[in-house]
């Protein structure tokens, strides 16, 4: 017979996976919040998705195209249908319109935010599952949607505490791309080597130009060992994509140049320059937005301006390094993704903030809302025998909007004030036989006895001031309580 340590499952967190801490959850939950209100006021309404979709609403944009069923989660359900987790939250948006296209406004514009899950290589900040916060316009081919979407999360990092000049909105054009790419003569029908380009470019914040010459040519080696294959230009080809990419984007006239007689590189030239009109309009100068050639984002279904969110102050990396923070947010034009359903095409836009990026980006900066929550105030129970007696307690508190909860453990007094402190408590309520004797409580300020701790250097002196507890009539317990939280020390 099996020992009861060999069936024993191991407490252990599956590869790429986390768990969330209460004051993380509680600092995303704020800053969502935040987020969401200034979508709202850009007349944005909420949608939610399913996790799962049919593998096939998904279709060719997965985000690995080189490891097919691997890009995602999937399994096959009891009609032998491949199901599969979503990988992002704008293919189940092009299903939603497809499938009620006919009832929904036009355009229709929706946020969303929750999980998605991607299965690919785990590494440092790098998880398969994590939270997004999206917004997409659909049915509208103006360049006045992409622009608002960009002026839309210059707004909404600007709520959550950065200024102008701890980010910047970068914008770009795929079909400006597409001309630089034809002007060096690479065939627009390869479509493998065309998004092993634009994945090339797309890593040059990372990978810097000598990186991203690797991967436009013959492969690149990682840290790791690993070897990504490249895109096998010839010398000439690469030198004009990176003369392109890295190249001054002070003056959109000058990309011309890098273009040529390309029909379509000149066209997004032209919707570069009717949003650059409509941020000059509405007051967003390039302290806020500015045109980037370097941005071309990794997915293939983008079909014209392209844009990041990135964070321009420096923090140091996993190795102690100086950087700049970097992107926290992307999207752009997608005007075939719907089509797929429909047969016709359908314009569409669309912006997905990272959260935990940049929630990491805001604690880095130390803006937007803090982590460290109080927790409930903690009523002790001293005495068992009298346990409703502290329940009254704290049900007083919860009806008056205090947060409170009953000790619930069999520990005694020094171990419930431990357990308080870890509550990060900010009053702990104290009834023993001598304070129920005078119909009082005792009431600690848990936040102000830690920091007169700190101060205090002398036994007799603490014993003299006992600053951070007070007795109070029984009857006064919830105005006792306010006028503790009420200290700006707690």
């Amino acid at each position: 017979m099996a020992k009861t340590d060999d069936i024993r499952p191991k407490a252990r967190l599956a590869r790429g996976f986390r768990d969330v801490a209460a004051g993380d959850v509680r600092a995303r939950a704020a800053m969502l919040a935040q987020i969401r209100a200034v979508y709202e006021l850009y007349g944005f309404e909420p949608l939610e998705t399913p996790a799962l979709e049919y593998a096939d609403a998904l279709g060719k944009f997965l985000p690995d195209q080189d490891r097919p069923n691997e890009g995602v989660f999937s399994f096959q359900d009891e009609d032998e249908q491949w199901l599969a987790l979503r990988y992002d939250l704008t293919a189940p948006l092009a299903r939603f319109v497809a499938e009620n296209f006919e009832a929904l406004p036009k355009p229709f514009r929706r946020y969303q935010m929750g999980p998605v899950w991607r299965n690919e290589k785990p590494g440092p900040g790098r998880y398969r599952e994590f939270i997004q916060f999206d917004a997409d316009t659909v049915g509208s081919a103006s360049q006045a949607a992409d622009a608002e979407l960009c002026m839309m999360a210059a707004e909404a990092l600007e709520a959550l505490g950065l200024a102008r000049g701890d980010y910047l909105i970068k914008v770009n054009d795929r079909k400006v791309l597409d001309g630089v790419m034809e002007s060096a003569g690479i065939d627009p029908a390869d479509t493998r080597r065309h998004l092993t380009i634009l994945r090339a470019i797309d890593k040059f914040d990372r990978l810097g130009a000598d990186g991203v010459r690797f991967l436009l040519g013959k492969g690149r080696k990682d840290e790791s060992g690993d070897f990504t294959k490249g895109a096998e230009l010839e010398p000439r080809q690469i030198d004009l994509v990176l003369g392109y990419i890295t190249a001054p984007a002070a003056d959109l006239r000058a990309w011309y140049a890098s273009v040529g007689e390309s029909a379509a590189g000149k066209a997004g030239i032209a919707e570069l320059e009717a949003m650059a009109a409509l941020f000059d309009a509405a007051g967003f100068g390039p302290d806020r937005i500015q045109f980037d050639p370097s941005v071309v984002r990794g997915l293939e279904y983008y079909t014209g301006p392209v844009f990041e969110a990135a964070l321009t102050f420096p923090v140091a990396n996993d190795k102690g390094e100086t950087v700049i923070f970097g992107s926290v947010a992307g999207g752009g034009r997608y005007d075939g993704l719907v089509g797929r359903f429909k047969g016709t095409e359908v314009p569409a836009t669309g912006i997905s903030i990272g959260v935990d990026r940049l929630l990491a980006g805001l604690a880095a900066r130390k803006a937007g809302a803090a982590q460290n929550v109080e927790g409930p105030v903690v009523v002790l129970v001293l005495d068992q025998a009298e346990i409703t007696s502290y329940q009254r307690m704290v049900q007083e508190l919860r009806a008056a909007g205090i947060p409170a909860e009953l000790y619930l453990g069999s520990s005694g007094m020094k171990a419930q004030m431990k357990y308080a402190d870890k509550r990060r408590a900010p009053v702990a309520v104290i009834e023993g036989g001598d304070e129920r004797a005078k119909g009082e409580v005792t009431l600690k300020d848990l936040a102000l006895g830690a920091k007169m701790s700190a101060d205090i250097t002398s036994q007799d002196e603490w014993r003299k001031g006992q600053p951070a507890q007070i007795s109070v009539k029984r009857a006064e317990l919830v105005a006792g309580v306010r006028g503790i939280l009420s200290r700006p020390s707690s």
